[in-house]
């Protein structure tokens, strides 16, 4: 018998994770190593595992994550959408409604804006100087 294996995508300024969640005991692992050693901040590791807090599913799935892009803290975004998605597509009656109310279904689609010419960075001129 084949292994259910549920697929979720989730994205968060320029990261994007890729989101396979398998029934298991609760283990997560990004990119081939353990939550614990990938994300060094306990905040952000809290951050991953809220989905699973708010639908009430802690220890039923194992979630095989790709992260590729940003930083950190967009990394854990992005895998926080990504494995709401996924337990989304295993129950949607049950998962999707808590999700939805915490707000982890929507894509956060803040970006870094794109530096202007004539400028030093987005927004920022050089300095005035009357003389």
């Amino acid at each position: 018998m084949a292994k259910m294996q549920y697929m979720g995508t989730g994205r968060r300024k320029s990261s994007v994770a890729r989101v396979r969640l398998i029934p298991g005991k609760g283990e997560i692992i990004v990119n081939k190593k353990p939550l614990d050693d990938y994300l060094a901040m306990e905040i952000v590791k809290r951050e991953v595992r809220r989905p699973f807090e708010i639908a009430g599913c802690e220890g039923k799935f194992d979630v095989i994550a790709t992260v590729r892009g940003g930083g950190y803290t967009g990394q854990a975004g992005a895998l926080r959408h990504g494995i709401s998605r996924a337990l989304c597509q295993a129950d949607r009656e049950a998962y999707r409604a808590p999700l939805k109310e915490a707000g982890f279904l929507t894509r956060d689609s803040r970006m870094k804006e794109r530096k202007k010419y004539g400028l030093k960075k987005a927004r920022r001129a050089s300095q005035f100087s009357k003389r």
